[in-house]
């Protein structure tokens, strides 16, 4: 029996040391004893296991559906952000083509390398237009030259506004509305823009070789004349004497107007409708200088609103000696009427 009974032992002995500790338990106590401790815990699956496992894979999705939502809304804020560059870019260009536009229009008007050649003329040469401005031509079978320059007229159009100013404050002018710089200023610009421009459109309509800077050039020098009799006549008043300068320093200039006109127009019906307005007009402006702002204007317009009455005034008279209400003596009532009157007056 114990022959056969080794062989068995020597099997399990030689068996393999992964069934080492099962056999020294059963040894040892003769028992199995299983170490729970050593188990894990989260081997098998198990209702927690699956419910963990559900709300992940629910966490993914959403995870998902949120990556889908946020690109299709990367794509949309894309194309707005780019609708909305583009729109930033239009309204930057066209604001800037403006501000180009504006201060190119600002740098024309406010820049005096413009306005030089119409001013850039020497003292000498003024001189001469203006000498030249009371001589008549002859010669109108060819255009005359006119100056193109501003200067001179200008000058005397401020000249002409400042013997204006004089006669208005030596003849006790009123003026009732406005200042009596503004009225001259306004008179003598308004003069020679105003009959510059409608002679230039009566030029146009009768086809004649001349252009506004000429009209006005042409205007402003023949105001020279204008000038000189109104200067005279303003400090000598004798209307003898204005007469005479009318007739003669303001026809040489009118003269020489019309003859430059006359030699820039063709056709006699032309030149007369031309020439004659502009004579009747530059005559007559001097005539309104000399007598607008005189006292004969002031005399007729109180021949229309009436003559100015001055008020009633308190004269002390003598009281009568007999007065039947009145006990006091006449020299004390004389005495006291007379103290009241200069009271009277005095206030």
């Amino acid at each position: 029996m114990a022959t056969t009974a080794a062989p068995a032992g020597g099997a399990r002995n030689g068996a393999g040391p992964e069934w080492g500790g099962f056999e020294e338990n059963i040894q040892g106590g003769g028992s199995a004893v299983i170490d729970m401790e050593n188990m894990d815990d989260t081997s098998g699956s198990s209702f927690e296991d699956m419910g963990e496992l559900h709300q992940r894979l629910r966490e993914e999705e959403v995870d998902a559906d949120a990556a889908a939502a946020e690109e299709e809304d990367g794509e949309f804020l894309g194309m707005k952000g780019f609708k909305g560059q583009l729109s930033r870019q239009v309204a930057d260009q066209m604001w800037q083509a403006g501000k180009r536009q504006a201060s190119r229009a600002f740098s024309l008007y406010a820049n005096i390398d413009i306005l030089r050649p119409y001013f850039d003329v020497e003292p000498a040469q003024v001189r001469s237009r203006l000498l030249e401005s009371m001589i008549p031509i002859k010669m109108v079978n060819f255009p005359q030259k006119i100056a193109g320059e501003l200067y001179g007229p200008l000058m005397l159009v401020f000249t002409l506004v400042a013997i204006l100013l004089h006669g208005m404050k030596t003849s006790d002018t009123i003026i009732r509305e406005g200042t009596l710089m503004g009225t001259a200023i306004g008179t003598c610009f308004g003069y020679w823009l105003g009959v510059s421009s409608f002679i230039y459109f009566l030029a146009y309509l009768c086809n004649a070789q001349i252009t506004m800077l000429q009209m006005l050039a042409l205007l402003g020098y023949g105001l020279f004349g204008h000038c000189i009799v109104l200067f005279i006549t303003y400090n000598i008043h004798l209307h003898a004497l204005f007469y005479l300068f009318w007739l003669l320093l303001g026809g040489l200039s009118t003269l020489r107007m019309v003859a430059v006109l006359v030699s820039r127009t063709v056709g006699p019906t032309q030149r007369l409708l031309l020439c004659g307005t502009l004579a009747a007009l530059h005559m007559l402006f001097l005539l309104y200088l000399h007598f607008a702002y005189h006292k004969v204007v002031e005399g007729i317009l109180d021949t229309l609103e009436g003559p100015n009455i001055p008020p009633m005034q308190r004269v002390p008279r003598d009281i009568p000696a007999a007065l039947p209400a009145a006990r006091l003596p006449a020299t004390v009532l004389n005495a006291t009427a007379k103290a009241v009157a200069v009271t009277l007056q005095s206030h």
